[in-house]
């Protein structure tokens, strides 16, 4: 299998004016920029709200504490999902010096790669074989030249997204 080849970020971290609305939001409400970033590339969206809260502690605490494990985490797995260019060590000075700028850049990039994105499902229903037997309650239907039926349940496709599609 050959490797994938790694490609930039598809806007720099500076390019605010890429998407004036993105670096709004995030300049005037950087927790919400954050948890939508998180929400739109799948994870829970008050994820991020997590730096926030162990920063408080771990201070209160005496700890400090600079680095923002989410961010970091999330924009290291951003670069690996879709192919970046990049390093752990970017991703944390990316992170501990620029938080509004690389969640803004996160989020560009997201909404890029969501706009590339297609989703297909043709659905054709099963053929109806004529002289079938009547149904009997708790039987599900059988069909000519359909695979049999594993433990009472219908044939399902799982797409690479945990989509199930059934056809009865």
């Amino acid at each position: 299998m050959a490797a994938q080849s790694l490609r930039d970020w598809k806007s720099g971290l500076f390019d605010c004016f890429e998407d004036a609305s993105t670096c709004c939001y995030g300049f005037w409400c950087c927790p919400c920029l954050a948890c939508t970033v998180s929400g739109r590339f799948g994870e829970n969206s008050c994820l991020p709200l997590c730096d926030m809260c162990s920063t408080a502690v771990l201070a209160a605490c005496g700890i400090p504490i600079f680095v923002p494990p989410v961010a970091v985490s999330l924009r290291s797995s951003i670069r690996n999902r879709y192919g970046i260019k990049g390093s752990i060590c970017k991703d944390i000075a990316a992170s501990c010096f620029c938080l509004t700028c690389s969640w803004c850049q996160m989020h560009r990039e997201i909404k890029d790669n969501n706009k590339d994105r297609v989703v297909i499902i043709n659905t054709q229903p099963a053929p109806v074989v004529m002289g079938q037997p009547p149904m009997v309650m708790g039987q599900p239907p059988m069909v000519m030249g359909q695979p049999p039926m594993v433990m009472g349940q219908p044939p399902m496709v799982v797409n690479q997204h945990g989509v199930i599609v059934t056809s009865y």
